[in-house]
This record gives C-alpha cells, structure tokens and sequence, in this order.
C-alpha cells in the first residue's frame, strides 16, 4: 500500500486521467463516470469537467434517435443534475425522451429487461475455465434476462426527473423497479445480490461480485434521496440500502479492501469495490440512511484503502476491465486488472466528495 493522499492535485490528475477515457453514448460505467467528472468540478471549484459533461450531454441530445439498446446505461441522474444547474431547455426535453423510452421497455413483473438477447453480456469463462456440456448447449441460446449494474442507471434517473418533469409517476417508476430487483436477484444465501437473471432459467448466476453490490446499494441510496415525501415504498428503499450495507461490513478486510468476489477469498483482489463503498457509506450517513455509530469507521477505512489503490498519476489501479458475465462463478476469477476506467475513476472521484460532504455536515 502506497502513501498518496486524495488533495486537490490529484483529484485533478484522477478526473484527468477519466477525462481522456474513449466514452461512447452509452456503455457501462457512464453513470458514475460522469458524475465523477461532475464531482471533480465541484470539489475544484472549476467548471471544466461540468462543462465539459454539459457538452457531451448536448451533443448527444441533438442526436440521441433512434434510440439504441445501450441507452438503458445513459448517465440519465447526471444530466438530470446539468438540466438543473444550466436550465438546458434541449437537453431537458432530450432527457425526458430517453426516460419514457427507458419505461416503455419490456418488464419483467416491474423491472425493465436488459437484454432481450443476453448474448450482448454473456461470454464464455475467462481464464479457460470450461462450461459444462449443460451449460455450452445454454450458451447457444440464453434468451432475455436482467443485470444489476442497472441499479445505478434507470430508477436514480427516474426519482431525480421527477423533480424536472413533475406528476409523471417517475418516482413511482423509480421505488417499483429498484425493489423489483430485489425480488429477481437478491440472494437469501449470503444476503448480497446475483448478477443476472435469465428468463427462460428463471433463476439469477453469480453471487457475491463485490463491484455489483456497490451499482446496487448506490441505487437504492440514490433513489431514497431524491424520492418526495410519502411516496408508497420509500421506506423499503431505506430498509433495503441499510440492510445491504451492513451485510457488507461483514466482508469488509482488514485492509478496508473487499475481495472480487466478497464471500470468496479465492476470487482474488479488486479494487473498485472500497471506492463504491466508500461513496455509499459516506453519502449514506450523510443522508441519515446509514447511522454514523456503524458505519463511520467502516467508510474511512474504505477511503483509504481507495486511497492506498491510487498512484501519482492519479490512476486507480487494481480494477477490473469489464466483467461482461458468464454462466460459471469462475470466470469473475480471471478477470484482467489494472483497467483505468470510468467505473473505477469515477467512484474515486465521488467517494472524495461524499466524505467531503459529510466531513463538512459533521463539522458545521
């Protein structure tokens, strides 16, 4: 473990070095890369990485149609954030496009499908790890199912539009599908979350991803805190973001890391699992979702274990490229590191500004 620290220096190569990432419209990552960028914006007291975000949303916006299968990953809460700092007239009604669109898609009980061909996710095993001759005829045609990571995307989008584009039953929308996925993927086992779910199985793979547990219980913290007063549901979000939470205290390392696969010490190390983790705790202290007494030791640790994963460079190393998925638990193992990304830079970059956040709510 190294001895660099997060200051305004290299929050700025870290946002640098997420800056220069190849980012499409949409891919995985976006959501938390953006509101990265956002992020370092605002602890800097410079607008160029919100400028920046503002640029790449309106041009987008002005080509957005037709809409593509990727757009489920659009970093729709960030754009709500730039629609309300600027008054972006374009970009709102863009926005508010992508939403209905994202709403309109095939459901599974409440929550929308991924893929309708999961294919488009799922590969076979990394490191050579062989399916059985069970699971390779199931390759040939896997059929729909639904992802995790898209806790992050659609319901916080959602519960923040409602404050743009009031009485459209967004926050509904929001607080139905984040529980839904509770329901499709939440494992009694070991408490945590599944990584898919296939329709034509009718059962969710993969347990424990470390990095997964961080899309969710950001999710579930991100739609309480824009969800109004008295919505039905809101306290089965508040429930369920602290219940996740505590279940990972209890795989958290000495070391404040989590291992790749949480439950499985031979998964190996990953490190973009302490900077999910070290957003969620902070932020949800600060938001009176997480109670301090528990989890204050638990995010520091977190955020410096984050910190400990940072080079001079500004590069969070140690995460994972992108795990895609596969039919055997296996594969998570083998997944090569050291990828500088949005969904390892973009965490780093948020996790500095909820501890700052909750820092200064402490203090004042």
């Amino acid at each position: 473990m190294n001895d660099v620290k997060l200051t305004d220096t290299l929050i700025g190569a870290v946002a640098a070095r997420l800056g220069a990432h190849d980012f499409k419209c949409w891919f995985y990552g976006d959501s938390v890369g953006f509101e990265g960028l956002i992020a370092a914006s605002d602890m800097l007291g410079s607008p160029g990485w919100f400028n920046f975000s503002h640029g790449f949303f309106r041009a987008w916006a002005t080509r957005m149609l037709p809409f593509r299968p990727d757009d489920n990953t659009a970093p729709g809460h960030a754009m709500c954030v730039v629609v309300e700092r600027t008054g972006d007239a374009v970009l709102r009604d863009a926005v508010i496009a992508l939403a209905r669109d994202l709403r309109a898609r095939r459901k599974v009980g409440s929550v929308s499908v991924t893929f309708e061909d999961s294919l488009r996710s799922l590969r076979l095993p990394y490191g050579g790890v062989q399916l059985s001759e069970a699971e390779a005829e199931q390759m040939k045609s896997p059929g729909p199912g639904i992802w995790l990571d898209c806790m992050h995307f659609d319901p916080p989008f959602f519960a923040h539009l409602d404050k743009i584009d009031p009485g459209q039953g967004w926050s509904e929308t929001a607080v139905s599908e984040i529980l839904g996925y509770r329901d499709l993927l939440l494992d009694p086992s070991t408490g945590l979350y599944n990584h898919f779910w296939l329709e034509k199985a009718q059962h969710s793979y993969t347990q424990g991803w470390g990095r997964g547990q961080g899309w969710a219980l950001l999710g579930l913290i991100d739609v309480a805190e824009h969800l109004p007063e008295g919505i039905s549901g809101a306290t089965d979000v508040r429930e369920e973001a602290l219940r996740l939470a505590r279940r990972m205290l209890d795989y958290q390392l000495p070391d404040g890391n989590w291992h790749c696969m949480v439950h499985e010490a031979e998964s190996g190390p990953e490190s973009s699992t302490a900077a999910f983790m070290a957003t969620a705790f902070f932020r949800g202290m600060r938001l009176g979702l997480l109670p301090s007494e528990e989890f204050t030791n638990a995010a520091e640790r977190a955020y410096r274990a984050m910190e400990a994963n940072l080079d001079a460079e500004g590069n969070l190393l140690g995460v994972s490229a992108a795990v895609m998925s596969a039919l055997v638990q296996q594969h998570y193992w083998h997944v090569p590191l050291d990828r500088i990304v949005p969904w390892g830079q973009g965490p780093a970059l948020t996790a500095a500004a909820a501890r700052r956040r909750w820092q200064a709510q402490s203090d004042g």
